[in-house]
């Protein structure tokens, strides 16, 4: 089964990231995702970022992941 951990996992071995928290239900995943890698990139790209960061597990393992993703800059002016 499909833990919000072993997302976080894949995304931070995948990509440096400033903040990253994962949360679900084994179906429906949350993810918060703050990264240098997302300076200049429209929120699409970004999200691609993080697709091809989990590869093969988002064609196969994971159906639903929702993401938020922030420059470090961004993240600090939200907050």
């Amino acid at each position: 089964m499909v833990t919000p951990e072993s997302i976080q996992q894949g995304i931070a071995q995948g990509m440096a990231t400033e903040y990253l928290t994962v949360t679900g239900d084994g179906q429906h995943f949350d993810a918060v995702v703050v990264s240098d890698a997302f300076a200049g990139k429209s929120r699409i790209q970004r999200h691609q970022i993080v697709y091809q960061t989990l590869g093969e597990r988002m064609r196969g393992e994971i159906h639903a992941l929702s993401m938020k993703t922030y420059t470090p800059e961004e993240w600090e002016s939200s907050h």
